[in-house]
């Protein structure tokens, strides 16, 4: 499961993106912000925190079987 983070999120991880083998790739997207939130706390300061997988927006219940590309997209502010 490839894992990729834009602004903010890029920083905070330190990466532009991380693999998760298959004994630790979470079962859901709920469960994947779970464990980012663990890993990088900072991420729990974020107001929120939009996920794509496959390039399509997915909410916190979608299965993932671990072949996905996730994108981490963080708040976005702007005029």
């Amino acid at each position: 499961m490839n894992v990729l983070f834009f602004g903010i999120t890029k920083d905070i991880v330190g990466s532009s993106e991380i693999n998760f083998n298959e004994e630790l790739k979470p079962a859901n997207v709920g469960s994947l912000k779970k464990k980012l939130i663990d890993t990088y706390p900072e991420f729990s300061k974020l107001n929120s925190l939009a996920v794509a997988v496959n390039s399509e927006y997915a909410d916190d219940t979608l299965a993932l079987t671990g072949n996905e590309e996730i994108a981490i997209i963080p708040p976005v502010s702007g005029g």
